[in-house]
Formats: C-alpha cells, sequence, structure tokens
C-alpha cells in the first residue's frame, strides 16, 4: 500500500459496519489530505424499471451517505479534504462501485465485507467478489468479525 492515498471512493450501507470504515479514514489519507465519495447504491430487482420510485430504500441511502459526511466532516481535515456524497439505483451493487471508482479516479475503493454462507460454503458475497476482481485501483477491505452465536 502506499503512503496514503489520494482519492477514495467509500461504499456505506447505514449498518453498524460503516463505523469501521469511517474511523479509519483519517488514516487512509495523504497527510495533504484530499477527496473521498461516500457512494450508497440502491439495488433495483430487475422486475421494476431502473428509474423506479424507491422512497423507503432513498430515504436509508440519503439517512447513511449524511452519516458518513457528518462523521468525515469532524475528522478529516476541513480545508485539505474534499467529501462528495453520491446515490445510485442499479440492478448490482459491485458494478456500480467499480464505474463509481473509474469515474472519480480513485486511487483506492474502502469497503467492509462480511463471511456469509451461500451454496454451503463460505463466501464475502457478490459484491465484494466483483469489486475484487474488476476495480481499477487498489481495494481495502475490513473483514468485520463474525458475529458470536447466542450462548443459551
Amino acid at each position: 500500500m502506499q503512503r496514503g492515498f489520494e482519492r477514495l471512493v467509500v461504499p456505506v450501507a447505514g449498518s453498524q459496519t460503516d463505523t469501521r470504515v469511517l474511523d479509519m479514514l483519517p488514516d487512509l489519507f495523504r497527510k495533504d489530505g484530499g477527496a473521498v465519495t461516500f457512494l450508497y447504491v440502491v439495488e433495483v430487482p430487475q422486475a421494476m424499471p431502473l428509474d423506479a420510485e424507491l422512497p423507503v430504500e432513498i430515504e436509508d441511502g440519503e439517512r447513511a451517505l449524511r452519516h458518513a459526511e457528518n462523521v468525515a466532516r469532524k475528522t478529516l481535515p476541513e480545508r485539505s479534504t474534499h467529501i462528495v456524497t453520491e446515490l445510485l439505483q442499479a440492478r448490482a451493487i459491485g458494478p456500480a462501485i467499480v464505474d463509481e471508482a473509474i469515474e472519480r479516479g480513485a486511487d483506492a475503493i474502502v469497503m467492509t465485507a462480511s463471511i456469509h454462507r451461500k451454496h454451503g460454503r463460505d463466501s464475502l458475497g457478490d459484491t465484494t467478489n466483483y469489486v475484487l476482481l474488476n476495480a481499477p485501483c487498489e481495494v481495502v477491505v475490513i473483514r468485520t468479525a463474525p458475529e458470536e452465536p447466542d450462548q443459551r
């Protein structure tokens, strides 16, 4: 990894895992700051038009982006950091993240992932796999710890 990044794309989901990425952002930038694009992707089902009205999902996205922006404004150097929020509707989240990284000329994508069971095997999921295989830049993945099973 280089000594710090200048342009980051950070997908957010509006969940607790966002906090982990937001806490690490100051350590990922160069000392002279840079630009961060927070990205929320609303996945539109195939049966619906891509520009379908999805008010609940849009509101969730706007809330997640506001939270990420507020945290970043408190923790990143104000004068040297440019913060952008982007809410997109797409058929698949992974390609939307990669496309945004290409459009922004990102040095890195910073995201979280958790292990899921898929077809009886452990997997990081389709989104993470797609980003890792197709990103034109470095990808920093924070794999969150698995949840502890109930001890009843």
